[in-house]
């Protein structure tokens, strides 16, 4: 998760975690009423007043045909007369005939604080031509997001200030730098927020969305959600299955409420210790292009050079080990950017830098989008669940970690620390979970060695979505399955959508052939604290 964040091994947690977990208070009986009413009243508004679209805003940077218009709802459900926010979606009219025509379908990519307003574009790549003819693609960027009544914790010239550390195993100095920084950013978020910061959550996201059904004119929703997106579209499910038309949730976060978050962010730095594992592989069999070691562990040792580089003169003044190591956590995601992060490496190695700068320094442009995401991430994700309050705890938890799973453990646990010190409420992660019967057949998409949203949260969700099928992507660790190069994934997301069918028992198909050496690939981009929003694509 910049994400979303999950599972794998992990670390067992002590007792005050779990007395934490216990004690944490629920939203009451009369809150989850009042919210519920508040619902069916801003989702009947909404049906009434439907989305007047029209030009998109420059800064969405949006061709046409594609279409802006925006959607009020209530900043709290529980008061629906109270104070409204606005959330910017977009749209691209379904391209088929009249009769081929189903619908809308959503999309969020994940986070929590990445937008979808890009989605309609997807109208235009091939593999989704046929589900373009049949549906209206829609994208918006949820609350806190972007345009979507925009919430910002701190400068954005300070959110991406370069270079910065990132040790493995922090000096207790570097730690207490670290906790000094997490408790000024929850106060600068809580600063900025005001009283409308604990109404940034994932339970508020999911009956945004029955709103935003409402206004689409859509009796039941067509949805497909990545990484944290699959989290708060199960959230939907389970407040709104007689709502329910067809739902893909793709790269699932596991939504056991034990999980959510603190421990779904252990689970995650050991995945990305595999996948860090996986990528050393790969160069490593390429070593007659890259000359970074014949082996993994030789790999890393070269990495380990250019980490100390890095730390004695930033490449550019601007790269240092903080922003290496958020280069190369997009490689943890991608297999798209093993060449690219590769060679650059290789070529730091050589004498030059110019590669590694490219894909590793903050991009002043993005700081301000960074940011927001960040803040948002941190938002949503503190005001889910309870965290341990102790940085001990921390601490304990994450020092074990760090001993096997050093690639992203600490970096991980700075991203969210600031909710070890979260100024609002907590409240208990709600349950997922739907009986049989409930919900027309869903889809869950999983790459078995994907690390941002570990494979066990698809497992987790495949139960407690009744009636779901589960399709794996075997030996592959990209984060996001749809629309991707596997034909297989392609044609069962296909034939869901446009014909309801799932397969019988799930399946579990081959992942597409590893990236080719030496060139093509993303090239990404460094940044500050805000790399992890990779994780949202979470997550994520």
């Amino acid at each position: 998760m910049r994400a979303v964040a999950k599972y794998g091994a992990l670390t067992t947690l002590g007792s005050v975690v779990l007395s934490a977990l216990v004690a944490a208070p629920a939203d009451g009986a009369d809150a989850t009423t009042s919210a519920a009413h508040g619902v069916v009243r801003a989702a009947q508004r909404a049906a009434t007043a439907g989305i007047v679209f029209g030009a998109c805003p420059k800064a969405e940077q949006l061709p046409d045909p594609i279409v802006c218009g925006t959607v009020e709802v209530p900043l709290d459900y529980t008061e629906p007369d109270g104070r409204t926010i606005s959330l910017t979606v977009s749209r691209v009219p379904a391209s088929g005939s009249p009769e081929l025509r189903q619908g809308a379908l959503v999309f969020n990519p994940g986070g929590p604080g990445a937008s979808g307003m890009y989605f309609p574009m997807a109208a235009e790549v091939p593999h989704w031509k046929r589900i373009a003819e049949a549906y209206d693609l829609i994208g918006y960027a949820p609350r806190g997001v972007g345009s979507s009544a925009p919430l910002s914790c701190e400068d954005p010239a300070d959110f991406v200030k370069a270079p910065t550390q990132s040790p493995i195993h922090p000096s207790e100095s570097y730690k207490r730098e670290r906790i000094a920084e997490a408790k000024a950013y929850a106060q600068g978020c809580a600063r900025a927020g005001g009283a409308a910061l604990p109404h940034y959550n994932s339970l508020n996201n999911a009956r945004d969305l029955d709103v935003l059904r409402a206004a689409l004119g859509e009796q039941r929703l067509t949805f497909m959600g990545a990484s944290y997106g699959t989290y708060f579209g199960a959230l939907y499910a389970t407040l709104f299955p007689s709502h329910v038309g067809r739902m893909v949730f793709d790269s699932a976060v596991n939504p056991d409420p034990e999980q959510i978050w603190y421990r779904n962010n252990l689970d995650q730095s050991v995945a990305f210790e595999r996948r860090w594992d996986d990528f050393r592989t790969w160069v490593a069999k390429h070593d007659a292009t890259y000359h970074l070691g014949t082996d993994a562990e030789a790999v890393r040792q070269s990495y380990e050079r250019v980490r100390a580089g890095v730390a004695h003169k930033p490449a550019g003044g601007k790269v240092g080990p903080g922003q290496l190591q958020a280069a190369m956590l997009g490689a943890g995601y991608y297999d798209d950017y093993w060449p690219t992060r590769a060679s650059a490496l290789s070529e730091y190695l050589k004498g030059n830098q110019q590669p590694l700068i490219d894909q590793a320094a903050p991009r002043p442009a993005a700081a301000a989008q960074s940011e927001n995401a960040s803040a948002v991430y941190t938002a949503v994700e503190c005001n889910d669940a309870p965290w341990p309050t102790d940085f001990a705890v921390w601490d304990r938890d994450n020092t074990a970690l760090a001993r096997r799973a050093p690639f992203e453990t600490w970096d991980n646990a700075w991203m969210n620390l600031p909710c070890a010190y979260w100024p609002a409420p907590q409240r208990r992660p709600a349950e997922v979970r739907t009986r049989p019967g409930q919900l027309p057949p869903t889809l869950i998409l999983a790459a078995e060695r994907d690390a941002a949203t570990p494979y066990e949260g698809a497992v987790e969700l495949h139960k407690r979505l009744a009636g779901s099928a589960l399709v794996t992507e075997r030996d592959a660790g990209t984060h996001g399955v749809a629309g991707g190069a596997n034909a297989c994934v392609t044609a069962y997301v296909e034939d869901y959508l446009l014909h309801g069918k799932t397969p019988v028992g799930g399946g579990g198909r081959g992942a597409p052939p590893p990236p080719r050496p030496g060139g093509g690939g993303a090239a990404g981009g460094g940044g500050g604290r805000g790399h992890k929003h990779q994780k949202s694509r979470t997550g994520g």
